[in-house]
């Protein structure tokens, strides 16, 4: 397959097993303005489907440089339009598709900026689309899916022996194979590895897992699940149709009691906070709170960022990756958190989805603090395995089971 062919096969991906666009469905597509040449092929793929309007949201990193650097008063940051809130909130009613294209053109462009005024941004922009993930992503009203698309600058972040040109070519080649699209069966390798993460995540929630234990170099976690817990993996099942929520995938994750977790942690691959990419990260936790943490580069803005809120220095999700993921096969550290997510187990400060506790979309606020489901307004994926690192579970029953030795699956599906 030639590069075009293997585009269309990615396009193909994400709007057939990705959103799966159902006859008559809204779709809304989110990407910057240097995907132009995949969003073409996806709005093309999806009126092929049945779409009854796709929309398309260009977004440019540089314009939002300009707002954060050039706003007058630090309170118009947090302003979010009627409009933009009224458009999500009609995603909701209709059940809509949604599809988030990252990758940036300029990765750098908010790296040396104030982290608390992008914070306002972001948290904003949360808050006023509430309802959207709540009831739309959350409550599985929408069909949602994020996938990548290569540009030079974040190629050469990965391949800096080569040029600019050449590094574009390797980070499509890369995204490429792992999702698959360099194969003419693509779509029937989705379906088959959709089937192997939804029972291995079956399986999972069927030990009654109380305690998942963390053992590697510098890193002694023991994180604490509700007796409610349940495992996801693969696709979710909207209002219409099954989708696929990422693009990549290999992770099976769950909601943690985060009232509970304790012990210290180093974390295995660069973290994307706020445009800062955050190294060399070590965290301590006591009573489920993140009571102590240092880092190489980036500890400021890491450091704006837990303070953000109440539930920001707690877990919000734990999840559970083996080497066997073509992200980690491949050696590279992609400083995307969408593909590095996928190369290890991982750990998320922040809010936590009801969707992975039995009867969690259905709970009052009240229940779901109750089992320990944390509330805030941030979100970060923090990878904490590799080939060093070890995982037991306790059950609620007592036992204890290997679930991963030396990064890899064993005793699992």
């Amino acid at each position: 397959m030639n590069f075009k062919q293997k585009l269309e096969t990615y396009a193909q991906l994400l709007i057939k097993h990705g959103l799966n666009v159902q006859q008559g469905q809204i779709v809304n597509i989110t990407g910057e303005i240097y995907h132009r040449e995949l969003i073409g092929l996806l709005v093309q793929e999806a009126y092929r489907r049945g779409a009854k309007q796709v929309n398309v949201d260009f977004i440019d990193p540089y314009l939002t440089r300009c707002r954060l650097l050039e706003t007058q008063e630090e309170n118009d940051l947090s302003y979010v339009p009627r409009y933009v809130v009224q458009k999500y909130d009609e995603f909701v009613e209709e059940n809509a598709a949604v599809l988030r294209l990252i990758g940036s053109e300029q990765p750098d462009a908010l790296a040396d900026l104030d982290p608390q005024k992008i914070n306002t941004l972001s948290n904003s922009n949360f808050r006023a689309l509430k309802n959207y993930y709540k009831e739309g992503v959350s409550r599985l009203k929408v069909q949602w899916t994020v996938a990548a698309a290569a540009t030079p600058k974040w190629g050469m972040k990965i391949f800096p022996h080569l040029n600019e040109q050449a590094a574009y070519e390797a980070l499509w080649e890369e995204i490429f194979k792992i999702c698959r699209a360099d194969q003419m069966d693509c779509l029937e390798l989705w379906k088959k590895h959709n089937e192997i993460l939804h029972k291995r995540a079956k399986h999972l929630t069927d030990l009654k897992i109380r305690e998942l234990h963390f053992v590697g170099p510098e890193t002694d976690l023991k994180v604490y699940l509700s007796p409610k817990a349940k495992f996801v993996g693969g696709g979710s099942q909207g209002p219409r149709a099954e989708f696929e929520p990422n693009i990549p995938t290999e992770e099976c994750f769950t909601t943690p009691d985060y009232r509970l977790t304790t012990g210290k942690v180093k974390v295995t691959r660069p973290v994307l906070v706020n445009g800062k990419l955050i190294k060399g990260l070590h965290l301590e936790f006591k009573e489920g709170k993140l009571v102590h943490f240092e880092a190489e580069e980036g500890r400021e803005n890491f450091a704006r960022y837990v303070d953000n809120d109440a539930g920001s220095r707690y877990l919000g999700e734990v999840a559970l990756v083996g080497t066997d993921s073509p992200i980690f096969q491949s050696g590279n550290i992609f400083e995307e958190i969408l593909y590095d997510e996928n190369a290890a187990c991982h750990i998320a400060i922040g809010f936590a989805y009801n969707l992975c506790l039995e009867g969690g979309p259905q709970m009052s606020q009240e229940e779901l603090a109750d089992v320990g489901c944390n509330v805030s307004t941030v979100h970060v994926d923090m990878m904490i395995s590799n080939e060093h690192v070890d995982v037991e579970a306790t059950t609620y029953d007592g036992q204890k089971i290997k679930l991963i030795q030396k990064g890899a699956w064993v005793n699992v599906i």
